[in-house]
């Protein structure tokens, strides 16, 4: 007969697993702001674009948006 006689550390996460996990999430929040902020100037720029300058792209203006965020949106 066998005994199991240590805990697993995933089932018990340590004091520095807590730590990183916690800087990793911050990490993965800045990351993603950044990303969102990058996305918005991008925005910002086509906006200030003529009607003239945007056609010349394939583009139309109320279709800025859905452009900028494509591949979040999947369209």
């Amino acid at each position: 007969m066998a005994y199991i006689t240590q805990a697993h550390a995933a089932d018990h996460p340590t004091v520095w697993n807590r730590v990183s996990s916690f800087f990793a999430m911050v990490g993965r929040a800045m990351t993603m702001s950044s990303a969102m902020d990058a996305r918005m100037q991008r925005v910002e720029a086509l906006n200030s674009k003529t009607d003239a300058e945007l056609a010349e792209m394939n583009l139309r203006r109320e279709d800025i948006t859905a452009y900028v965020f494509r591949d979040l949106m999947h369209l």
